[in-house]
């Protein structure tokens, strides 16, 4: 693609960026065939090629529109276009770089201001969206209806084993997971206990970035992620093996950091080496001897497996779960279009109700086909987005590793 990005853009870090990416593409448009806006909205704009020609056009100097911020807004970040596309285009790393601008030069009307300074202060504040959860449960019955099937009751965590193996590794706790579904990192702790691993948590570490990143706050984002480095790096002293992350698209996002701080040199080679040592717990756990949970049998069988777009298209992470699932003995049903998102995609089910709604109808109609007796996932998001209209129990997949601990 030729461009001529504007005197403005092209010398900056982000305009290199994405005149790189927008090179790459050569306008094929398969990237639409697996985009879920384009697929039910059926506007070229409101898929990724159409998309990357109005960024395009902002490199280069044209106005910037309405129109032009809501078809951006419109986007998931759901990655599945980056799985489809021949050419190799970054295209999340270019909606960032796109959504940033726009941000800082279109105003939104004060409601979608308030809300958005809303969602950038308080979820990525472990205390405040805990608090926050708090009177969410108390006052449901006031909340609109898009915002009250969010607010759910908190899972207990269970016990979380001392450490006691020379095997250790670190476990990010993430912002709204210790509130929304504290069970998850608890049961990951006692998976990898019975396995010979001490899971750990470290002080003053918390939200990953991409809640601020994606609302297109990048410095606020990587206020998080140095954060985190800070409260990680004094661990790796003592030898931890990684990071080990429970919320798929908290792993996406720490796999990236380096790309986030490449300009901040005091930083960028801690980066590097926690980007390097962050896994996935199905990474972890596909390495590991995992003779000591068989035998029990499971207490569901059947099982629907919805893998969340940050873990197959962010993290390139196909099949590994189902694995691990069935060499546990449980059976995992087929999923149709399995590739297409859930419609959570962090704060888009809040921002964009309506297409998440047709997007979670469509996902679980394609969950129930196998008849499961329960759905698993690996982010809490789509957990928490599936759940809320589903009437069967939707879990992180974790749980059924741990319930052949008890």
């Amino acid at each position: 693609m030729q461009t001529r990005l504007t005197d403005q853009y092209r010398n900056t870090s982000e305009g290199a960026v994405a005149e790189a990416i927008l090179r790459r593409c050569v306008h094929c448009g398969f990237c639409n065939a697996t985009c879920p806006t384009y697929q039910l909205l059926g506007d070229e704009n409101d898929g990724p090629r159409g998309r990357i020609y109005l960024i395009k056009q902002i490199l280069e100097g044209q106005s910037i529109t309405q129109a032009t911020q809501t078809h951006l807004d419109r986007c998931l970040t759901c990655r599945s276009c980056e799985t489809t596309c021949p050419s190799g285009v970054e295209y999340s790393k270019l909606i960032d770089i796109g959504r940033t601008l726009i941000e800082e030069q279109l105003p939104r009307p004060q409601k979608e201001q308030v809300l958005r300074q809303r969602l950038n202060t308080y979820l990525p504040n472990r205390k405040a969206f805990g608090t926050a959860l708090k009177l969410g449960q108390t006052f449901k019955r006031f909340l609109p209806k898009s915002l009250a099937e969010k607010v759910v009751d908190s899972r207990p965590a269970g016990t979380w084993p001392e450490p006691r193996h020379k095997r250790r590794i670190l476990i990010l706790e993430g912002c709204v997971q210790p509130s929304l579904s504290p069970d998850i990192n608890a049961a990951t702790a006692r998976v990898l206990d019975r396995l010979g691993i001490s899971v750990i948590s470290a002080a003053g570490a918390g939200c990953c970035g991409a809640v601020n990143q994606h609302l297109a706050e990048p410095e606020r984002a990587r206020e998080q992620m140095r954060r985190n480095i800070d409260a990680w790096w004094p661990h790796f002293a003592e030898k931890v093996e990684g990071i080990i992350i429970t919320a798929s698209g908290c792993g996406a996002t720490v796999k990236e950091y380096a790309y986030h701080l490449r300009e901040d040199y005091d930083y960028l080679i801690k980066a590097e080496r926690i980007a390097y040592l962050a896994r996935d717990i199905a990474e972890v756990l596909q390495k590991e001897d995992l003779t000591p949970l068989l035998g029990k049998k499971p207490k569901i069988k059947k099982v629907a497996f919805q893998s969340p777009c940050s873990l197959q298209h962010g993290q390139k992470i196909n099949g590994v779960v189902e694995s691990i699932l069935k060499k546990c003995g449980y059976e995992v049903t087929p999923v149709a279009d399995a590739h297409l998102c859930c419609g959570s995609a962090g704060t888009y089910s809040i921002l964009q109700p309506e297409i998440a709604g047709q997007l979670r109808t469509n996902k679980l109609q394609h969950l129930m086909k196998g008849q499961p007796e329960a759905i698993v996932t690996a982010n809490i998001g789509c957990q928490t987005h599936l759940q809320a209209a589903s009437h069967l129990p939707v879990y992180h997949w974790i749980h059924l590793l741990d319930q052949l601990c008890n």
